[in-house]
């Protein structure tokens, strides 16, 4: 299935390219059309990730434009979002963004999400110290324990409302944001996967990874079923971007720090996490050929935080509906997601994006891109595992001798935006070690970084 798609994907890019080179001579002079007012779009979700499987629904977003004087950059936006994926999971999502709502240049953006994930990935934590071995879910296999052996069931909902204002101007901006977690965990529900299915189809009733990790103790047993967490997010921002949603040329860097003190209910788990990200965009073909990177690290700087959320990417953008990593489509394409998860992570993203066809349909601004990528990630502080409870004899199934080191994987992607700000994605990632997986395919929306 997967060399299926991916010959899908090249077939479309090679058709593409070649319209795009006997048309470019006739749109590189063409004049945008600067957008005005309000303009709607709803479209059917049609996705495919590979870690959740085929995604369907619908979305729709929202922008005002007002008088056109800010275009492309929008004065309001909505976002509203309904999908469901194959392999369990599911996005409810509605969020709004705005730099105009809210008198004396303060922006808000508020997001209300619930993701109930039916098989999350769950590897053990601190990379490659924690041992996957692909057999153990492959039936046939002498190994097969379970198809969902790394697998558990996540419920996350969250509510966010974050403020930015200006310091020096628009570039130079404080945030600060109240943000609330409810994260219900659990073993997968076999009955209800194999409800309807032949018996020859069916899960086996048997102990997953997280069940074992439960029952050997390396999750706390007060934290293993979840819970809630109320954040204080304060942070840093400097943005010299020339376009949010597709940048061409600029910096956004930025410093978080999600504060979880016990007066916000945290209690035992008052803890406090630091984000610090730089992305970069340097523009080496004007409107043609961008240079884009992202530098991350993020980890644990005071407490204990609890299992669930130490996956959970922290950023002043909001507008995601897949936050975990490392690992995905999110953060290194090609890799299981969540399979580097510790106290402490960092990471890097390397793009070349070539807007190779610009052009104009029903009044629209349309353009095509090929983006080539190089992503990698690491666990830099580790979260403490006692195995003391393991028997010897187990010790080499759950965990390698060494500790972690690099995550690499790489790939090509496509791109087709609208206005500037209305992107669809198409990735194709290949992990450069077994332990990672194979390879991803990935059909969304909007930029990585």
């Amino acid at each position: 299935m997967k060399k299926s798609l991916l010959a899908v994907v090249l077939v479309i890019f090679i058709s593409v390219s070649q319209i795009a080179y006997a048309q470019l001579d006739t749109t590189l002079h063409k004049k945008e059309n600067r957008k005005k007012g309000w303009t709607f779009g709803a479209l059917p979700v049609l996705g495919y990730d590979a870690d959740q499987g085929f995604q369907f629904g619908a979305l729709a977003q929202v922008f005002n434009y007002g008088d056109g004087s800010t275009y492309p950059e929008y004065r309001h936006t909505f976002y509203a979002e309904v999908s469901f994926f194959t392999k369990g999971s599911s996005v409810f999502q509605l969020f709004y963004d705005s730099k105009y709502l809210i008198p004396g240049n303060i922006r808000f953006t508020g997001d209300i999400t619930y993701l109930p994930e039916r098989a999350l990935d769950f590897y053990g934590f601190n990379g490659y110290e924690a041992n996957y071995i692909p057999s153990v879910e492959s039936q046939g296999s002498d190994d097969y324990i379970s198809r969902v052996f790394y697998r558990c069931q996540r419920r996350l909902f969250r509510v966010m409302a974050d403020f930015q204002g200006p310091i020096l101007g628009q570039k130079f901006r404080w945030l600060a944001g109240l943000n609330f977690f409810d994260v219900k965990m659990a073993t997968v529900d076999i009955s209800k996967i194999n409800a309807g299915k032949k018996e020859s189809n069916q899960l086996p009733d048997t102990a997953l990874l997280w069940d074992n990790y439960v029952k050997y103790g390396l999750l706390n047993p007060q934290e293993a079923g979840g819970g809630t967490l109320t954040f204080l997010k304060l942070g840093l921002i400097y943005d010299t971007r020339d376009n949010e949603a597709a940048p061409n040329k600029g910096i956004w860097s930025e410093v978080l720090v999600m504060l979880a003190p016990t007066f916000l209910g945290n209690s035992p788990y008052a803890f406090v996490k630091l984000e610090i990200t730089h992305r970069q965009f340097i523009s080496i073909v004007k409107k043609y050929l961008v240079f884009a990177y992202r530098l991350n690290y993020q980890g644990t700087i005071g407490g204990t935080s609890p299992y669930y959320i130490d996956p959970y990417m922290f950023s002043s953008w909001s507008l995601s509906t897949k936050p975990d990593g490392l690992g995905g489509a999110r953060t290194m394409r090609g890799i299981l997601r969540d399979r580097v998860v510790g106290d402490g992570v960092a990471l890097a993203n390397i793009e070349l994006r070539w807007k190779f066809w610009r052009t104009h349909f029903l009044k629209q601004n349309l353009y095509f891109g090929l983006v080539g990528f190089l992503d990698a990630g690491m666990v830099v502080q580790d979260r403490k595992v006692y195995k003391n409870l393991i028997p010897e004899n187990l010790q080499s199934f759950y965990f390698n001798s060494s500790g972690d080191g690099m995550h690499f994987s790489s790939g090509l992607g496509l791109r087709l935006a609208l206005n500037e700000n209305f992107m669809v994605t198409v990735d194709y990632g290949f992990a450069l070690n077994k332990q990672d997986g194979n390879s991803g395919l990935y059909i969304g929306l909007g930029h990585m970084f």
